[in-house]
């Protein structure tokens, strides 16, 4: 690819050459799709960094800028600026109704009579469903083979999951793209070749997909709800689904296409297999010589391997991002009943006292752990009922004298867990500095402790889709062919015959 940058900048011709017959292709599932888009991104985004594409883009003409562009990194970079405008409007949104202004707005509209407001804000939902982006698919096939057979291929893609298929693949385009654009780092990364008609673990999925995929859907799941329950443009469920249904389906697409997609995902007794497996993993601990496939230590630290070689920058831009959480925290704590409308910045700080506290209590179940967890476990179990009560104690209090209802502490939880995730990726950016004031390990324990909360999240509607008999059928249907299917049906009553024998 360099060499054919550097060979244009000095006036060459590069010629393609396809030859159709002599074609190569094997067999691949969701998993080697993800690998391989994985790998092509990063390469992207390191040509996006280099000098040669500068250089391109400075000495071309206008036509010729355009057709690098579209050629080489165009397609990333609108696929990150797609992402990045579902960010820009559910934040924008929820800017709106937490700040108040989205209510002013409704209230004049309705003194003004202004009924067309909710209709103009809503207007963006026909263009979000993707209709606009298949409209230049269904003109080609039309023309060629008419427009019936277009609408036929239109509704076969869709009962076959491609929206949603390639939902989940722009996820890891931007996902590989962006880590690459902040802190470089492109490697191979090997497919493999065996045979991919295989039930993958659970805990595969969530090693491959967790940082991709799986922390964007669930802040993207959390912004939703939140702004459903303070917003005031959408107050029944029919606006507000014309306004977030595109978004839905992005966050759903992100949480469970591995699942969906995965052969047996929804079969229960490869559920529970794999919920072992996966506890298995959790609790394993890393160190030297320990893949990541073994112990999640290993895996984090291999997670946070960008960091450990990126420049000042990288890290001050990872630290600027994480700040979207702090505001986010700010708009949620001037919602609570128990604030009583005070507006002041003390209720801001104080909201941090909650956070302070329980970075207290973490330190001390990791030293309490480290010191007592072998010799004096009663001691250490003693330590935590303790801490247990102090906290039940605590949430009674406020309930008495700040007159916290229900309502409020839900939101206190969609408020404070978006704020220690923030908390952990800053002290991640600034892992040499946490290590040094000795925080290290319970930085370790924090990130664990998100782990088990999100992958219980994601874990529990398939295990309660795996109850149902008809899912698993549907799926198998889905994914293979019907000769396959019927293999896979007969094979089950086989196995259940001889279990029984």
């Amino acid at each position: 690819i360099f060499e054919g940058f550097n060979s244009t900048l000095r006036r060459g011709n590069i010629t393609h050459h396809e030859y159709i017959q002599v074609g190569k292709g094997r067999d691949v599932g969701l998993n080697q799709i993800s690998l391989f888009e994985a790998k092509v991104a990063c390469g992207n985004g390191e040509q996006t960094l280099s000098r040669d594409i500068y250089r391109l883009g400075h000495r071309f003409d206008f036509f010729r800028m355009l057709s690098c562009y579209y050629t080489t990194t165009g397609f990333y970079v609108s696929s990150m600026l797609v992402v990045l405008t579902v960010y820009a409007y559910l934040y924008g949104r929820l800017y709106l109704s937490l700040s108040g202004m989205e209510r002013a707005i409704v209230r004049y509209a309705k003194a003004k009579g202004d009924d067309a407001l909710k209709a103009v804000m809503t207007s963006q939902s026909l263009v979000q469903l993707g209709l606009l982006m298949a409209l230049p698919m269904i003109m080609e096939i039309g023309l060629e083979r008419g427009f019936r057979t277009a609408a036929g291929e239109l509704i076969i893609m869709q009962l076959q999951l491609a929206s949603v298929f390639f939902t989940f693949s722009l996820g890891t385009k931007v996902h590989y793209f962006g880590r690459t654009i902040l802190h470089g780092g492109a490697k191979y990364r090997a497919t493999g070749r065996g045979f991919v008609v295989k039930h993958e673990k659970f805990a595969e999925n969530y090693r491959m997909y967790s940082r991709s995929h799986f922390t964007k859907a669930l802040e993207m799941m959390i912004l939703l709800v939140v702004y459903h329950s303070y917003n005031a443009a959408a107050p029944d469920s029919t606006t507000y689904t014309f306004i977030t249904l595109s978004m839905w389906f992005l966050v759903v697409s992100w949480l469970f296409a591995p699942f969906l997609f995965n052969p047996s995902g929804f079969e229960w007794q490869k559920i529970v297999d794999d919920f072992e497996d996966w506890t298995k993993w959790m609790s394993s601990c890393g160190g030297i010589g320990v893949p990541a496939t073994k112990s999640w230590e290993s895996w984090w630290e291999e997670e946070l391997e960008h960091l450990q070689y990126t420049g000042l920058l990288g890290r001050f831009w990872e630290i600027v991002l994480s700040l979207r959480f702090f505001l986010y925290q700010y708009g949620i704590v001037y919602q609570l009943h128990a604030v009583q409308n005070d507006k002041s910045l003390l209720v801001y700080g104080l909201s941090w006292l909650v956070i302070l506290a329980v970075v207290i209590i973490l330190k001390i179940v990791s030293m309490g752990r480290q010191k007592f967890s072998a010799d004096f476990q009663l001691l250490f179990r003693l330590l935590k009922l303790f801490l247990f009560v102090a906290f039940i104690a605590t949430i009674l209090v406020f309930i008495k004298f700040l007159e916290l209802t229900g309502g409020d502490m839900v939101a206190c939880l969609m408020g404070f867990l978006p704020t220690g995730w923030a908390l952990l990726l800053i002290a991640q950016a600034c892992r040499p500095v946490v290590k040094a004031v000795g925080m290290w390990s319970s930085v370790k324990a924090l990130a664990r402790g998100y782990e088990y909360l999100m992958a219980i999240v994601i874990f529990a509607p398939v295990a309660i889709l795996a109850w149902f008999p008809f899912v698993s059928e549907f799926q198998t249907r889905l994914l293979f062919n019907q000769a396959f299917s019927r293999g896979l049906q007969i094979q089950r009553i086989l196995a259940g015959g001889k279990k029984n024998k």
